[in-house]
């Protein structure tokens, strides 16, 4: 057969139907590049998941034409599959900035079964070959250091990736992004633009760092008692300063979380943490001073059970008691879906008597995403053919797509894809397919690599809306008889002592079931259980109304 002509094929693995999973395909012959390898945090729906991480089922026998994997910042919704996919890529090489090299080889410390990773530190001067694309990087803002955005040169086009950013002019520990680059190649005749849509609903500009810096100077200058910050662990520059304020006004600054001190540890390591010899003191050490010489910067805001601010709440916290006098400052959004525990936290904190600062009261939170004037300028810079929202639910696609059209873009040249849809472009033309590759989402349940089914997620769903029901029954092994009562035992359904009546009946139920003689057919066990689990599951139904799971258990003497 005569072979096809190459294409250019761009093809999410995830990360454009949702907030997470990011990573993204490129291929052209026989060269594949892959951008950011990240997890998505579960659903109320996906009981007992710790989180859910892309399908790579496209790239089977394809490992040996992997020419990098490329990071674009440590946030592990672009890291946090890296420990689970690798090995199964063939362990390629990954490109990233420093800290992002720090933190991606710290998280793989919890899997000691993987091999190590190879990892090569870029610098944003950087130019590489990986196969036929050349790959350069530009600085961009966000709310972690070392975030870049890549300038990907493939035989059918310049294609720009942002990564996750904001402008940001005068960010704090930080250098502003390079604007100056990102219109050098807007000038290539960008063939197609990747763009961060997390911020595509909200009007204005992002907020600067440097006007949440001066916000939280006005609370710490009028604020005589202890003050103690909730925020991201991963959110290294408001960390940086709380830092700077700690030691404006003389506090000793104490870390909590296990997360935040090992990031903060790294960053100081390599330079992007900087505090003077002497302000960081233990937890424990805060119980010896005053609280106006006291700053605690913790994990917890988002009302994670055990985290550190959370445990204050509850009085369970070993060195840290809740106190009339005390700030407490929320330097983070809420994330969705989180609403009622984080008010639940404030609520508990506020019975202890702290004073409440939070960022619908004023600015001392400001994401890491460009909002709608911040989207319109980075299209303007880079003049690309093509847009493709990334980083987003479909809606906030969407939306980014609205905008785009809204300054001057042709809606036909605006694709808003599914994850695992594959775009195509050649001859300078780009096509939005109706070929998908597998992108259903590989649900991990601890620090293993299996994916937990559908069929089980099912079940726990059952067992948390319902309950279960075990029937447990002696049978005579020559003759099938029931021997004794049977027991029951019921776990999330109904409490027994109370509904007496419905367990005797029941265990009637039960009885007659496995007392007639046609359900004794040579002591088939399968088939009673089978019987059993179906009959007392709709016979429980009629009387409740709710399905319990229904177990079986027959013993055999």
């Amino acid at each position: 057969m005569k072979r096809q002509p190459p294409k250019l094929k761009i093809i999410p693995l995830g990360g454009v139907e949702e907030i997470g999973r990011n990573m993204t395909i490129f291929e052209y012959d026989r060269d594949i590049i892959i951008v950011d390898m990240g997890l998505q945090f579960p659903e109320e729906d996906q009981p007992g998941i710790d989180y859910i991480i892309p399908d790579i089922s496209y790239l089977k026998g394809k490992e040996n034409f992997i020419r990098g994997v490329i990071i674009t910042h440590a946030h592990y919704d672009h890291i946090g599959a890296i420990p689970h996919l690798m090995d199964r890529l063939g362990n390629p090489t990954i490109f990233t900035a420093k800290l992002s090299s720090a933190i991606i080889q710290k998280r793989q410390e919890d899997f000691k079964h993987k091999k190590k990773l190879n990892i090569y530190n870029i610098d944003f001067s950087d130019v590489l070959k990986l196969g036929t694309f050349k790959v350069e990087f530009f600085r961009v803002n966000h709310n972690i250091p070392d975030g870049f955005g890549v300038a990907i040169h493939s035989p059918e086009g310049l294609i720009i990736h942002t990564g996750d950013f904001k402008f940001d002019p005068s960010p704090v520990g930080d250098e502003p992004a390079d604007m100056a680059k990102i219109a050098r190649l807007g000038g290539q005749n960008v063939l197609a633009l990747m763009s961060d849509s997390t911020g595509a609903e909200q009007e204005g500009r992002s907020i600067s760092e440097q006007t949440i810096m001066n916000n939280l100077d006005q609370i710490f200058e009028s604020t005589k008692g202890r003050i103690i910050v909730a925020t991201f662990s991963s959110l290294l520059t408001r960390l940086q300063q709380i830092a700077m304020l700690a030691e404006k006004y003389n506090r000793k600054l104490a870390l909590d979380g296990f997360s935040m001190k090992s990031n903060a540890e790294i960053a100081k390591k390599l330079g992007y943490f900087k505090t003077k010899k002497g302000t960081l003191i233990s937890i424990k050490e805060t119980k010896n001073l005053p609280g106006n010489r006291v700053v605690i910067a913790c994990t917890g805001a988002q009302g994670e059970e055990r985290a550190a601010l959370v445990r204050m709440s509850n009085n369970e916290h070993r060195d840290v008691k809740i106190e009339r006098g005390d700030t407490i400052i929320f330097s983070s959004s809420v994330v969705p879906g989180n609403e009622r525990t984080v008010q639940k936290l404030k609520d508990a904190l506020a019975r202890l008597g702290a004073k409440i600062y939070h960022y619908k009261m004023m600015d001392v939170h400001t994401g890491g995403h460009a909002l709608k004037e911040d989207l319109k300028l980075m299209i303007q810079l880079c003049k690309p053919k093509y847009l493709i929202p990334i980083h987003g639910n479909h809606y906030m696609c969407s939306l980014h797509g609205e905008l785009a059209e809204s300054i001057g873009m042709d809606k036909k040249n605006i694709f808003v894809v599914d994850n695992g849809q594959i775009m195509e472009f050649v001859d300078n033309k780009g096509y939005l397919t109706k070929r998908k590759a597998p992108s259903d989402p590989i649900m991990i349940d601890g620090l293993g690599d299996n994916n937990v089914s559908n069929i089980v997620i099912r079940d726990r769903r059952m067992l948390a809306e319902d309950g279960m029901f075990v029937v447990i029954a002696t049978i005579d092994g020559k003759t099938g008889e029931l021997i004794g009562s049977p027991d029951l035992i019921s776990r999330g359904f109904i409490y027994m002592k109370e509904s007496k009546a419905l367990v005797e009946q029941t265990r009637k139920k039960v009885r007659s079931i496995l007392q007639n003689k046609d359900n004794r057919v040579a002591a088939n066990y399968t088939y009673l259980k089978n019987k059993l689990r179906d009959d007392i599951g709709q016979f429980l139904f009629q009387k409740t109304e709710r399905r319990p799971m229904v177990l079986p258990v027959i013993i055999e003497v």
